[in-house]
């Protein structure tokens, strides 16, 4: 068994603010304490979301945690200490999850961006054994019945078409790229490929449960979504009744995506320019807050960076 520390680095903030003021890099910050249902993950990778950065801005002020705080929602990594009345994982399994149960609703005080964090049983599943930490901390999923996704060849999106076709059944997916693209939205799944140089998604003559907006088209978005079903924006503005998407996951959706990741089937998707070293954290939610990320960006490797 793993001797764990007193003490780890983490990167903290103890007031809200822009990242690059308020977020520092400390190592006497306290390894979190194990609740009965909870494991120690010695964290190898940590995936970044345009949440982490509204967070420390304050935006989500009224569900918040106390202070110091140690952002961070994705994790890949090594259980090192197992709580009381943990069942399945055990010390050595390499893990993958999302830590907060509810990205928005009082989230955990202690994340991810550190090098050991405490997670429920629930939150985790195995990591595939084909994909490395950095990609397993990458992904991201959602489901619906029927699907629009608008943007559907950039990272984001491209993981979406999968993830609705082949892990949760959607009964239909359409997805919109340009010309060019329209070939890789049908290989990835696409029942429709809709070519937005050449006509309004939102004229199409079927509506849809979800739309899944990752190109800032909100208004728009809305007219092409079914009466009481739901728009999902990462960034923007919104327009009621659409909502912004944090994902958000369980053990027991990320078990079932297994074989698909396994298989191939499904893909984890990184930024090409999307990897930063630990200590470069700061710059990682800069490239984050651009606006400009093809898929995920991921925070690796974690240990090794002293």
């Amino acid at each position: 068994m793993e001797n764990v520390p007193y003490t780890m680095k983490a990167w903290i903030y103890g007031q809200h603010g822009k990242p690059e003021d308020v977020l520092k890099l400390k190592s006497d910050v306290v390894v979190p304490e194990l609740k009965e249902d909870q494991v120690l993950v010695k964290v190898m990778a940590s995936g970044l979301n345009p949440v982490d950065n509204k967070r420390m801005l304050g935006i989500f002020v009224q569900a918040e945690c106390p202070f110091p705080t140690v952002p961070g929602y994705d994790v890949a990594g090594v259980v090192v200490k197992v709580g009381s009345q943990v069942k399945n994982l055990k010390v050595g399994d390499e893990v993958y999850g999302n830590i907060h149960e509810k990205a928005l609703d009082h989230p955990k005080q202690y994340g991810t961006l550190a090098k050991y964090t405490a997670v429920e049983e629930r939150l985790l599943a195995p990591k595939p054994k084909n994909l490395s930490f950095a990609e397993a901390a990458s992904l991201p999923f959602t489901a619906g019945q029927s699907i629009l996704v608008l943007g559907g060849a950039g990272g984001v999106g491209s993981m979406v078409i999968q993830l609705a076709k082949h892990v949760f059944g959607a009964s239909r997916v359409v997805a919109t790229a340009s010309t060019g693209k329209l070939e890789l939205l049908r290989n990835l799944g696409a029942d429709l490929a809709v070519d937005y140089t050449k006509e309004n998604f939102e004229d199409l003559p079927e509506k849809f449960d979800v739309v899944y907006d990752s190109v800032e088209q909100c208004e728009r978005a809305v007219k092409a979504m079914k009466e009481g079903g739901e728009v999902v924006i990462v960034i923007g503005a919104v327009t009621v009744p659409a909502f912004v998407f944090i994902v958000t996951s369980n053990g027991a959706d990320l078990e079932k995506l297994n074989p698909y990741l396994e298989s191939g089937k499904v893909k984890a998707v990184i930024d090409p320019n999307g990897i930063y070293p630990f200590s470069q954290t700061l710059e990682g939610l800069a490239y984050v807050d651009t606006g400009r990320v093809a898929g995920k960006v991921v925070i690796y490797p974690i240990q090794q960076d002293n």
